[in-house]
């Protein structure tokens, strides 16, 4: 890791110890610049987005669909190296289920990762396959305790955030809370559990966790605002692919009014040439 790549690690580290921060989810190098123009002190990828930037669908229950439909780890990391190599600030990475089973694999994910200018990553227990939804528990955690290895090796900051999918997949938040609170033990930085959007589970999440909570908004419009999750005692709020999906609706809304009317007032909102110009011009 060079002395840039580092100190962006060491800020990243900082942004988790108190307070609450928003880390948006980019999908390549122009979403992510955006992101970084609007302030922001840290992005994240979407692994939804960059699926959807190569035209492939999102890892879902992946035993029902064409076995060559997921993106692979090397492509996922090579996008991940795209962004990082053209940002001033700390990127983390949706790293899914860390692209396999094995603790190994996970360890090899997380150092991939690592090598790319990642400033940390998540490794989720969502499987991918319906019969089983969830990696046994105790397989989960070693899974965690693998990556935090992997992670520490170099001797470099590096964040790593334990995501359960317990509530996506209709399991119980007590669960979601063993699990969570299993995965920061075994070294994790930061519990992600998706599917939590109410004050009240958010708040019990918050109370019963042995440590700093990810949640992510924008899937439904949520009504809590990032004040609101402030106060709820929420450490960091990612948005997932939402604003990925949102750029898709205009793209799909603009390609529908050009073969059904021949219209184009799909442009009236778009930003300016020379605007996107001076943002993505290199200093």
């Amino acid at each position: 890791m060079n002395i840039d790549s580092r100190e962006r690690a060491e800020r990243f580290v900082e942004l988790h110890r108190e307070g609450c921060f928003l880390l948006p989810n980019a999908w390549d190098v122009g979403s992510a610049r955006v992101l970084e123009s609007a302030g922001f002190p840290a992005v994240a990828t979407t692994s939804a987005g960059v699926a959807f930037s190569l035209g492939r669908p999102d890892h879902d229950f992946h035993d029902e669909k064409a076995p060559d439909g997921r993106i692979g780890r090397d492509t996922m990391i090579r996008r991940v190296r795209e962004i990082a190599d053209e940002l001033r600030v700390p990127l983390s990475a949706d790293l899914e289920d860390g692209f396999g089973e094995a603790p190994e694999t996970v360890a090899e994910t997380i150092s991939m990762t690592r090598a790319a200018g990642a400033a940390g990553g998540n490794i989720e227990d969502f499987t991918g396959d319906r019969a089983r939804p969830l990696y046994e528990e105790p397989l989960a955690v070693d899974r965690v305790r693998a990556a935090r290895a992997a992670a520490d090796a170099a001797g470099d900051p590096f964040v790593l955030v334990g995501r359960t999918d317990v509530l996506l997949v209709g399991g119980s938040l007590d669960e979601a809370v063993r699990r969570a609170n299993a995965y920061l033990a075994a070294g994790a930085d930061c519990a992600f559990v998706p599917g939590a959007a109410d004050a009240e589970t958010i708040g019990t999440l918050v109370r019963e966790l042995d440590g700093p909570l990810n949640v992510v908004m924008g899937l439904t419009g949520n009504a809590l605002a990032l004040d609101d999750l402030r106060e709820l005692g929420v450490r960091r709020v990612t948005v997932g692919g939402s604003i990925a999906r949102a750029m898709y609706r205009h793209l799909l809304d603009a390609a529908r009014e050009l073969a059904e009317r021949g219209t184009f007032s799909y442009a009236d909102g778009q930003l300016a040439q020379t605007d996107l110009n001076d943002l993505f011009r290199q200093d």
